[in-house]
Parts: structure tokens; C-alpha cells; sequence
């Protein structure tokens, strides 16, 4: 499918695919699929940053290839491995079968046969329906010496291996990169993108997001839930419920058949929302009926 020529229609099709945005992440997501540059996304886990590349490769109808980043995380890791047991496997063969021209062998063991592709490397070969989404999730994991080899590699959209040259992207990946801002990513890095701070959406979004994923809920269950959600974001809790929390939270409400919150149903239903045991007491005793009968009120006033 070719990239959508409009604002307006980005929007659409990420809709589409069940990820409602408003216009200005939909500009800069339209932008950098029209000027081929990477799109860095931050902000607070859970509020959708992942879930755009997912939604980008199905309405684009393409690949999507994800490199999950972790501490340590380095570029033979993430472009790319000899298969070591097979490479000993071929040598013993040889060994076994004599008259082992040392020469051919180390052409061989060399080969594309035993290259083991990791995401950087899959996201640089041509594929026929159109050149793949590649997402570089939570890059605020790894380390400096790993952005630097981003740096050159998002650049030129190529790879090398010294055993086969150079590997260059017939056309380049539509790259998405995430943080969580645990720690500052380089400027440098920062340069070569096109940058969104992804926030918590407002009341009438994040209801929106909800019919689009969770179209089952009742209207006043879907409005308790997310008032009651986003008056939590404004406690003094460790790690504050995302979007997903928001949505995790609803389909465990319709699984149980609840139609509308009570601080017993909170109570009993409260992990799907809070991570942490420091938080989940916070919200034990009175506290939960509390922020609920506010939330009621405020919704009643509505």
C-alpha cells in the first residue's frame, strides 16, 4: 500500500487500525513517511508509542520488524551472527571427509548460509510489499557506544560485514524509535529524526481510544473508567496507569460483567491498573471510595 497523502488521511488510517491520535502526531507521523525520516517518539510507558509502529505496518500492509532494546544491547546483536554451532558442524564434516581445502572452507563457513539476520539486517532487504516498518523500541535502554553505531546506521540505511561487504537498503525502512526517558538520548541521534512527545491523552481521546478498543463497554462504564484512570495520574503514585492500563482494565471490568465501579470492584481489580505494591496501597481503605465518589461527582456535574 503506498503512504497516505494527506494529514487527514494518516489519521484515517491509523484509525482504522484501532489507533486514535489527534493531528499534530498525526503531522509529524505523515511527514516522516513522506520525507523518509525516522520518527523518535517519547514519552511515559503504556501511552501508545509502540502501538503506532504496529498500527503504521498494518495500514501500510507492511513487515514489521521490532528490536527490542535492553542494557548491553550491541550491534552484532542487533544486526547480525554467524551460526556458530553449524559453522563447527561443517568444519567436522569436512574434517571426517578428508581432503578439506582450508581456503573453500573458510569461504563457505562465510557464506549467507550461515548469517544469522537480527532486525537491523531484515530491515535492509528489499521486500515486495514495499520496504518494512522497523521499530527501535525503548532505546533508552541500551548505551551510548550503541547509538553512536545508530547513528551511522540510520544515515545511510547500510550495514557491513566484513566477511560480505556492504549491505545498503534499496529503500529505506520506515523507522520508529521509542523512549521511555529513563536517561537522555544523545542530540545527535535526535537530529536525524522527527520527534513527537507522545502524552496522556485528554478525557474525550482517551474514550475515544477506549470504544476503539474495548467497543463492549458501556458508555458510563467507559466514562467511570477513565475519569477514575486520569484522577490516578494526578496521585503521587510510583509509576502512574497508561493507556494500556486504561484498556487492560475495562476488558477485565467486562470480563467479570461489571456495569459500573464500586471500591469492592476496584479493590479486587486494582492490578490491572497499578504495577507496584507501594501504589496498590495507596488506593486500600477509603482512598479508593474516595476518588471514586469525587469522580462520580465530577461526571454527575458534567
Amino acid at each position: 500500500m503506498r503512504i497516505p497523502d494527506s494529514i487527514d488521511s494518516t489519521q484515517q488510517m491509523l484509525g482504522q487500525q484501532g489507533y486514535v491520535c489527534g493531528r499534530a502526531l498525526a503531522t509529524v507521523v505523515f511527514l516522516s513517511l513522506k520525507l523518509g525520516r525516522p520518527l523518535f517518539l517519547e514519552g511515559e510507558a503504556g501511552v501508545g508509542k509502540t502501538e503506532i509502529a504496529k498500527a503504521l505496518a498494518a495500514g501500510l500492509n507492511r513487515r514489521l520488524i521490532r528490536l527490542q532494546c535492553y542494557e548491553g544491547l550491541d550491534a552484532a546483536s542487533a544486526v547480525y551472527e554467524w551460526n556458530f554451532p553449524a559453522q563447527m558442524i561443517a568444519i567436522r564434516t569436512a574434517e571426517a571427509s578428508g581432503g578439506m581445502d582450508r581456503a573453500a572452507l573458510s569461504r563457505e563457513l562465510f557464506s549467507p548460509e550461515f548469517l544469522v539476520e537480527r532486525p537491523l539486517l531484515e530491515a535492509m532487504r528489499p521486500d515486495e510489499s514495499g520496504a518494512p516498518v522497523l521499530l527501535i523500541d525503548e532505546l533508552d535502554r541500551t548505551d551510548e557506544p550503541f547509538e553512536a553505531f545508530l547513528l551511522e546506521a540510520l544515515s545511510d540505511f547500510q550495514v557491513t560485514i566484513p566477511e560480505l561487504g556492504t549491505i545498503k537498503a534499496p529503500e529505506p525502512p520506515v523507522v520508529i524509535l521509542t523512549s521511555n526517558r529513563t536517561r537522555e538520548v544523545h542530540d545527535a541521534l535526535k537530529r536525524r529524526c522527527l520527534y513527537h512527545w507522545v502524552d496522556y491523552p485528554d478525557f474525550a481521546r482517551e474514550i475515544e481510544i477506549l470504544h476503539s478498543r474495548a467497543p463492549k463497554a458501556a458508555e458510563s462504564l467507559s466514562r467511570e473508567v477513565v475519569a477514575f484512570v486520569q484522577r490516578l495520574r494526578t496521585e503521587d503514585l510510583f509509576k502512574k496507569p497508561g493507556v494500556a492500563e486504561t484498556i487492560d482494565w475495562a476488558k477485565c471490568l467486562l470480563a467479570l460483567d461489571v456495569l459500573n465501579l464500586s471500591p469492592e470492584v476496584i479493590a479486587d481489580t486494582i492490578g490491572a491498573i497499578l504495577k507496584y505494591q507501594d501504589d496498590i496501597q495507596k488506593l486500600q481503605g477509603s482512598e479508593a471510595k474516595r476518588i471514586l465518589d469525587e469522580v462520580k461527582a465530577d461526571l454527575d456535574a458534567a
